[in-house]
């Protein structure tokens, strides 16, 4: 379904689409040399992966991306915008193996991806059959992908795309790692690692359903063991400081939980929980399975000697670390209104842990009350009560009993551990925190807490490499701006990372190839190639050695030797460290917020640990998410948008126009079709009013509203400018097409139409909207007869511009709404409008008076305007008026006189009035009111009748 106001234009723009993409690949328009002469800019945004067909939100990521390319090349920048296909890890060997063993669901889910691109039912059910074999999903959407890419008119240099499962690529790959591993950046040991239990293998975000959305990372409980009868209780808690307030333990009566020996101790921990011990290196052999239920009313012993029941409770969650919890109702909302529904509070009494100035001894009770909890079910009301009692504890709390009191809470936490460890009575157990449970890994597997022995890690907290990161990310421009904070937050946290697994599709660890290198640690310093692909490709040349990477990228070794090695000219290889030098570093990466915690803090690392400080990126820019109507896009909604469909009920440039408007990069974008319609209508205004132009001959424009319609348009090419190069996209194409378009439309309807400006001005707009909506501009451009493509033509030089000619048409406009106000209080429809133009005595002490500092000083102001004085009321009003700030912008009188005149056709429209008399206010032969004296530079007087 298309909205614009005629199907026939749509088609004319589907056909004008495809035309000038076949043309700018016909021609090699994106495809950059070295040229010394120019200033470059090398620019990437993320490869995709190549599991499933992209949908509008991968669009808004990629489209800003394009749009800065294009921009930088009307700079006059010789851009490079490459693009690649990321098909390493399990994602892609995941769908392989679901459709080899018949999963159903994921048939069908790829045969509604196939169906996207292909209509015939048979050819579909082959093509999804074929992706049993790994490599054949990665061919097929990587080929699509490049059609989807080039449908919405993405200037990208195909020639230097890879996949990171090339020759080329692992060869690369395993020169980076053996970089890290010289540098003492790679370790092996024994730390926890998010898990898959299905594929029985260490997993990464790249790995996990909805890694990027959802955050997977493992945190650290504290494990404390309550005895009793035999049994050993063990219970998970992020608190460990407030054990001395122990009054119960729950359980969830509907929940099942197992008693297994652990080195000779019978523990209780929920089904759940089995694996998670046992993945985590306890010894756990099952004993026998219980119901919650038969747990109850047993009774165990706290850490510091005190007898406590184990209660029911079915907030407790069996999937949440042990399935345990200990109870402490004196700090702990969920606890106390636990107690509450059990009608025991009272019974069990609360005990004091901690002090906090300005709330009871049992803060959980104070809170409980302002957050108006009423029951377990108030779940919104409760976190919001626990995380004020935590917080507040945390940072204000002193250890109120037990061997830490009087110490504050923020530094007592470690040493309780270490005091419960130390007598037998705690362990370090890990869990995974995600927002949103459970935590899938593609293939569908549970994703755990594990601690492997001999896994491979990065250390990015190894000595010195992090003081690089910051020195790094301190030079480095991040916009917008406030998204600097996740990236400092990301290096605070990030230190050891799990960074190869035993299967997946990738390259194998150089120094132990059991393992392969896992997807997120693989794409790191990737932009580095797309520097050289297009030449190693034109060489054959794959299965190069560690010399020839040290070579081309940190111009160490013997470029003759290697050329030598390889059976290439030692030119060939002088060329290619050439090639880099000329485009690194990178200028500007542009993704998604949701890379910031892991991809993009990777890269930094990477580049600091690789390369020289003169080749670390330079900027990285952000955007926030795309979600639909309010809501996010999800498969199970039936909202996405795929990125193959926007060709087909939109245009790429309609698409583009919409998507760039829409909302600038910190702003989630939330796509409404009716707003999508609204734009698609102004694109087609804007091509007819285009069309209209080019026809028109002849014509003499009014004068001041020439000189202000140049104005404006040359104002918005310095505007818009500076808006691209801030990043500021929506502010861009508000100022430089709808706010045109506006100038456009007044100046035909009411300036005289002067053709030959008309078309310069167009020549003009042109160029500058032609980042957003390329394919439009560029047959505009050669309609217009201009020769070569817009894409490669330059930004327009802007003229001297008339302020005065600017402010007498804001005076106009400002008269007009003035009009409008006293109309609305009048009774009867008014027929005659008289403008009464101040007299020019008027302007030349309201120039004098408008350089005086702002606040204006009253005595500077009256000795200024003395020798006005003779003017008698109305020069002192003036000067009055002006000291309160009333007369700020004015123009020359000359132009607000002749702009109301120029400008009668457009007051009587919008005003409704029959006649329109602009009067000198000093000859003014008819004024019945004696408003003329009223009148002051940049505010005419008025009289209606």
């Amino acid at each position: 379904m298309t909205y614009f106001a005629r199907e026939e234009f749509f088609q004319k723009l589907r056909e004008i689409e495809r035309k000038w993409q076949d043309l700018w690949e016909r021609d090699h328009v994106f495809e950059p040399e070295i040229d010394e002469k120019k200033p470059k800019f090398f620019l990437t945004v993320p490869y995709p992966y190549t599991s499933g067909p992209l949908h509008i939100g991968h669009a808004r990521t990629y489209t800003i991306g394009d749009v800065h390319a294009r921009y930088m090349r009307l700079k006059g920048y010789n851009v490079l915008f490459p693009m690649a296909f990321h098909i390493t890890g399990t994602p892609i060997e995941s769908v392989s193996f679901m459709i080899a063993h018949g999963d159903k669901e994921a048939i069908d889910l790829y045969k509604s991806y196939v169906r996207i691109y292909i209509n015939d039912e048979k050819e579909v059910e082959k093509i999804v059959n074929s992706f049993t074999d790994p490599w054949n999903v990665m061919k097929f959407f990587s080929s699509v992908i490049i059609r989807d890419f080039k449908s919405v008119g993405f200037s990208i240099d195909w020639r230097r795309r890879f996949t990171t499962g090339d020759r080329v690529y692992n060869s690369f790959v395993r020169w980076q790692f053996t970089k890290l591993m010289e540098k003492g950046y790679i370790t092996r040991g024994t730390h926890p690692v998010l898990y898959d239990i299905l594929e029985d293998q260490v997993v990464g975000e790249d790995d996990i359903k909805g890694g990027d959305e959802i955050k997977p990372e493992i945190i650290e409980f504290t494990a404390v063991k309550f005895r009793g009868d035999g049994k050993v209780f063990v219970a998970a808690t992020l608190r460990p400081e407030t054990v001395f307030g122990v009054t119960n333990i729950w359980v969830n009566p509907n929940a099942e939980y197992v008693e297994l020996d652990v080195n000779g101790e019978r523990w209780i921990v929920s089904k759940e929980a089995e694996e998670k011990i046992r993945r985590q290196g306890w010894p756990a052999k099952t004993i026998k399975t219980l119901k919650g239920s038969d747990l109850i009313n047993s009774f165990v012993e706290t850490p510091d000697g005190r007898k406590v029941p184990v209660l029911p409770a079915e907030f407790v969650d069996p999937d949440q670390a042990t399935g345990v919890v200990y109870s402490v109702p004196a700090h702990a909302p969920y606890d106390l209104i636990a107690l509450m529904d059990l009608g025991l509070y009272g019974k069990i009494k609360p005990i004091k842990v901690i002090s906090i100035e300005g709330y009871s001894d049992f803060p959980a009770e104070d809170a409980i009350r302002k957050h108006g909890v009423k029951s377990q079910k108030d779940v919104k009301q409760l976190d919001e009560a626990t995380d004020e009692i935590y917080k507040e504890e945390f940072y204000r709390g002193v250890m109120a009993i037990g061997p830490f009191s009087g110490e504050k809470v923020s530094e007592v936490k470690q040493k309780v551990v270490s005091w419960l460890v130390e007598r037998g009575y705690a362990f370090t157990f890990y869990e995974v925190k995600a927002e949103k449970r459970p935590v899938l890994s593609r293939a569908g597997g549970k994703v755990i807490a594990a601690v492997l022995r001999d896994q491979w890690f990065i250390n990015y907290d190894a000595p010195g490499w992090k003081d690089l990161a910051w020195k790094a990310l301190n030079s480095m421009e991040i916009i917008p701006q406030i998204y600097r904070r996740n990236f400092e937050e990301a290096f605070n946290w990030v230190k050891m990372r799990p960074c190869a697994r035993k299967r997946g599709i990738g390259t194998r660890l150089p120094f132990d190839e059991e393992w392969i290198i896992e997807s997120l640690s693989d794409s790191t310093i990737y932009m580095a190639l797309y520097t050289v692909m297009h030449r190693i490709r034109s060489l054959g040349i794959e299965d190069m050695e560690n010399d020839f990477w040290d070579y081309i990228f940190l111009g160490n070794g013997d470029p003759e030797k290697i050329a030598e090695k390889l059976g290439i000219r030692k030119e060939d290889v002088e060329g290619m460290r050439r090639e880099f030098l000329y485009w690194y570093p990178v200028d500007m990466r542009h993704t998604a917020i949701a890379h910031i915690s892991n991809h993009l803090t990777f890269f930094i690392f990477h580049h600091v640990a690789i390369f020289p400080e003169g080749l670390w990126p330079r900027k990285i820019t952000l955007n926030d998410l795309v979600i639909r109507e309010g809501e996010k896009m999800a498969k199970s909604k039936g909202n996405v948008i795929p990125l193959a469909n926007i060709g087909r009920s939109y245009s790429a440039d309609w698409f583009r126009l919409y998507v760039v408007s829409a909302a600038d990069l910190k702003t989630v974008l939330d796509w409404r079709e009716e707003e999508m319609r609204t734009v698609g209508g102004r694109l087609e205004k804007f091509f007819r009013m285009a069309e209209e132009i080019m026809r028109m001959e002849g014509g003499k424009g009014k004068e001041i509203m020439t000189k202000w319609f140049i104005t404006r348009v040359n104002k918005a090419i310095k505007e818009v400018d500076k808006c691209y190069s801030s990043h500021m996209y929506r502010e861009a194409v508000v100022r430089g097409f709808f706010d045109m378009m506006r100038d456009f439309e007044t100046y035909m309807r009411y300036g005289g139409a002067d053709s030959a400006v008309l078309r310069d001005m167009l020549n003009k707009w042109i160029r500058i909207i032609s980042p957003v909506i390329p394919h439009t501009a560029e047959e505009l451009w050669h309609m217009m007869g201009e020769k070569g493509y817009v894409s490669a033509a330059r930004w327009p030089e802007a003229e001297e511009v008339d302020e005065d000619a600017e402010l007498a048409f804001e005076m106009a406009e400002s008269t007009v709404e003035d009009v409008n106000k006293i109309i609305r209080t009048l009774k009867a429809k008014p027929r005659k409008l008289y403008i009464y133009v101040a007299p020019e005595w008027k302007y030349d002490l309201a120039s004098k008076l408008s350089k005086l500092k702002s606040p204006v000083n009253p005595k500077e102001a009256f000795d200024i305007a003395k020798d006005y004085m003779k003017m008698g009321e109305e020069a002192r009003k003036l000067v009055e008026e002006f000291i309160k700030g009333q007369v700020i912008k004015f123009s020359k009188r000359e132009y607000e006189l002749k702009i109301l005149s120029e400008l009668k056709d457009m007051i009587k429209e919008r005003t409704g009035v029959e006649e329109v008399h602009v009067v000198e206010a000093e000859k003014a032969e008819y004024d019945p009111k004696n408003r003329a004296k009223l009148a002051i530079p940049g505010r005419p007087a008025l009289y209606i009748e």
